[in-house]
Parts: C-alpha cells; structure tokens; sequence
C-alpha cells in the first residue's frame, strides 16, 4: 500500500462534520509535473490580461485612422474604453469571486475565460463603436473574474513551501504579455504587412488563439479539494489527493511522508455574503486594513509612471510615437524579472520583510526618479532606466498584494476577498488615477509631472508602512493555520491577537 492510500482521508465525525488530512496532505507534496500542470493550466492567462491591455493602448492610434473600419477616436479607445474595460473588471470580479466560493473554483475558472475568449472574439469585429465599447466592457469582466478564481484556486493546490514565489511570478507574468503586445502592435500595425483595418483585428484574435491553447490545458486541472471537503464532497476531495500522490510517488520513485496533521470541519453548502462581509472587516480588521493599503498604494504608484508613459517620452524627450512601445516593453520586462528573481525570497526570508521592503524601495527610488527628472538630468534612456529600477522591486510588491488577500483570509471567504480588493485598488487606479494623473503627465510642464511622481511614491511608502506592522508571517504555513476556516470546529469569532500570523502589529 502506498503513502497516499495509507494516510489519512476524510473520516466521519459527528453528524454534519468531517476530519481530513487533505491541506496536510497538499502541502506535504513536492514539486511536480501536477503542480507545473497547474502553473500553466491557471497561470498563463495573466500573459493574456497583459496582451490584451498592451495591444489596445498601441492600437488605438491605427483604430482611430481613416480606413480602419471603425468609427472611433483615439481618446474614446484609451479613455471610455479603457475606462469600460476597468469597470467589467472589477464588476466581473465581485460577481465571480462571490460565485466561485459558492460553486467552486473549477466551475468559475472555466466559465470565465470562456467569457474571456467571446468577447475577445467579438471585439475583433467590431464594425460600430458601440460595439466595441460592449466587448471591452465584457472582456474586463471575464478578467475581473479571472483573478478571483485564478488566485484562489492556486493558492489552494500548491504547496505551502512554494505559494510565494508561485503567486509573485504568475501574477508578474502579465508584463510578459506587455511585453509581447508591445512588440506584436508593431508588426500587426506595419501596413506593407497587413492593411489598416485587418492587422488590429489580428492582433485581438492572436489573443484568443492562445485562449483556447490554455482553455485545453485547463480542463485537466481540478477542483480544489479544499473546497471540496468543506462543500460536502470529502470523498471526492480524498480520492483526488489519493491520485495525485500516487501521481508523485511514481514520478519521484519513493514514498511521501506522512501528513503532519488533521482539521475537523462542518460542512456546508453555502457561505451568505453578510458572513463573508462580517469575517472579512469583523473579524480580520487588521487584515482588510494591510489589504486596502497594498492594492491602492501599487494601484496609484503604476497609473503615476505608466499611465502617462508614451505622452512623457513623447512630450519631455521628443521619442517618436512609433518608437514608444519599444521603450514600455524594457520596463516590461524589468516588471516581469522583479517577481521572478525576488519571488523566492517571500517564501524563505519572509512576507513581511518582503513585502514591506519592495513597496519602500520602490517609492524611494520614484521619489529620486522624481527629483533627477525635475532637475533635467534625465534623457528617455535614463528615464526608463530609472522606472526599469523601479518597477522592478514595485512589482515584486504589487504581486505580493494579490498574494496576501488570497491567504490571509478563511478558505470560504477568499474568492470573495481577491476579488473585493482588487475591484478596489482597479477602480482607484483605473479610474481615479488616471482623472488625477492625466492633466499633470500631458500638461508639458515639468513639475506638474514631478507632483505625479511624488504621489504614487508617497501612497507606496505608505503601504510599506503599513505592511511593515500589519503584515502576516505567512510564509511557508498552511493557509488554514494562516486563517482558520469559518467551517473548522470550534473555529472563533474574532481576529486572533498575540499569535503569529495574526494580522496584528506583533504578528
């Protein structure tokens, strides 16, 4: 008999409740070609977000151009566009997430990129400006609900050793996709290669053609079992676990350890929304406050450099308007190694350290870019030196922020808590952020861009603060250790005080 068959499954308790080893059982597993199964399956469609969101700012130039196909100006696409796709996002979000923690995170994943691939689709046909304003609405909303499901559905299946650095660099992961949308617009917008109003099409359909490549992949990756054992299917939770470690023992050729312990929980069908919202700012006041402040520091600080990007190089440093994606997609790519160097650091020197570090640094080097810039010592080389400087650790930060709401709260309240404060810190950066920064980046005047600058560093050191005494020690602990599921026997009622992880200055 293998370890898998011989560890402990879900045995019967009282009437209404069940023992398991199942979190025991998942965060015991080494690294595996499941788990890789996994990274790719739910991961990779954070390539698309970044994509989809890159090809559209340097298309709408082409769009706008007589002969197109479509009616449309260049401020309507970056503006009420931009501005619908925002609010089908964080709309999208709310109401997904409250769907995957009632119906699971299989169900939920699946539906939305589905919702994501349609609309994608239909935006490439667009023939009236209506319409395409509908499906970038649509397209946000499949997204929106893409980060509830995504994120909580990983942190559930991958090991409590590896979470960290797992997160940091699949939600780092959408500036690869920057990166391939800035270079993919300028060949799809090249009209010796296509004409002026099939090539933006192609560029939109090229999304879901890789849509569809990770739809495939994705039916293979499971429900997690810790939905599943809370939700009244502890057997179908068990014998999921039971093959995937027969799955790993057969890979690695030797037998896992034994689980390190057990939970007892009542089992439900449901979670009602007025608990989720009581348990959220009741019970973890703390925690909603560490929340709040990572989303809208990282929200302001990315709108105060990249909302403005292609009008500063253009207005401060006379860049080309053709030549400007070749600058986005090198801090593309300086966003994109921030998580993937530093990621590994979150699980072994800790989150706290981590995490308030990234979002201090990074404001302190915005706030020096901001004083080299309001001197004049910068050329648009320089400049994008710098940002490449500080996106890099701002990243790392802005990663660990879906990363901390998707752990530190209970299992049946985390959908819902991804995609609460990711609504909140989308809609203060892409739309507060923008009303606030765009007067100040397209004004030409130096210190009106200073000041934007200034702000988005000011709100990131803040949240470092914040981070720096509200922070969870997460790293390398079961999530039900982090935050005890409202189901578990005996579980209370109030925020844990003086214990670790408990979401209080001595945490």
């Amino acid at each position: 008999m293998t370890a898998a068959s011989s560890s402990p499954g879900p045995a019967p308790a009282p009437t209404g409740t069940v023992t398991t080893a199942v979190p025991a059982r998942l965060d015991r597993l080494p690294w595996s070609r499941w788990h890789w199964m996994i990274v790719i399956g739910l991961g990779t469609v954070w390539i698309l977000d970044g994509l989809e969101v890159t090809i559209v700012g340097n298309v709408a130039g082409r769009i706008a151009e007589e002969g197109s196909g479509l009616d449309i100006s260049a401020a309507q696409i970056t503006g009420l566009a931009a501005a619908l796709y925002v609010a089908g996002a964080c709309s999208g979000a709310l109401f997904f997430g409250w769907l995957t923690d009632r119906y699971g995170r299989k169900k939920l994943f699946m539906a939305t990129l589905v919702v994501y691939l349609a609309a994608t689709a239909l935006t490439a046909l667009s023939f009236e400006s209506w319409w395409f304003f509908l499906f970038r609405f649509l397209t946000g909303f499949g997204i929106g609900g893409e980060y509830a499901a995504i994120n909580s559905a990983i942190d559930e299946l991958i090991p409590s050793q590896y979470r960290g650095r797992v997160d940091l660099i699949i939600n780092g992961s959408y500036w690869l996709g920057a990166i391939g949308g800035s270079l993919l617009s300028i060949v799809m917008l090249d009209t010796d290669i296509f004409p002026k109003d099939l090539g933006w099409r192609l560029s939109f359909a090229l999304g879901v053609v890789l849509g569809l490549v990770i739809l495939l992949v994705r039916r293979h990756v499971p429900e997690s079992p810790r939905w599943q054992f809370i939700h009244g299917q502890g057997e179908k939770a068990d014998a999921l676990v039971t093959s995937v470690e027969r799955e790993i023992e057969q890979e690695k050729g030797e037998k896992l350890p034994p689980p390190a312990g057990e939970i007892t929980i009542h089992q439900r069908k449901s979670i009602g929304f007025g608990l989720i919202a009581k348990t959220v700012f009741r019970r973890y006041p703390r925690r909603a406050v560490l929340g709040l402040s990572l989303f809208i520091g990282q929200a302001f600080l990315y709108n105060a450099i990249t909302f403005g990007f292609g009008t500063i190089l253009i207005t401060f440093f006379d860049v080309p308007t053709g030549s400007t994606g070749y600058y986005f997609a090198v801090i593309a790519a300086g966003n994109f190694c921030g998580p993937l160097l530093l990621g590994h650091l979150f699980d072994t020197v800790g989150r706290r350290i981590m995490i308030s570090g990234t979002y201090l640094l990074s404001g302190i080097l915005l706030f020096g870019t901001a004083w080299l810039f309001d001197r004049g010592s910068l050329t648009a080389t320089t400049m994008t030196a710098c940002w490449c400087v500080v996106l890099f650790f701002a990243s790392a930060g802005a990663s660990s922020a879906y990363l901390t709401v998707s752990e530190i709260f209970p299992m049946e309240t985390r959908a819902m808590a991804i995609a609460f404060f990711y609504a909140l810190g989308t809609a203060a950066g892409g739309i507060s952020g923008p009303l606030l920064f765009a007067d100040l980046t397209e004004s030409g005047v130096v210190a009106d861009t200073v000041l934007a600058f200034q702000i988005g560093a000011g709100l990131m050191c803040a949240a470092g603060l914040v981070a720096a005494f509200l922070a969870v020690k997460a790293e390398r602990r079961s999530l039900e250790d982090i935050a005890e599921p409202l189901s578990s026997v005996g579980a209370g009622s109030a925020e844990p005080a003086g214990t670790p992880g408990s979401g209080t200055a001595g945490a």
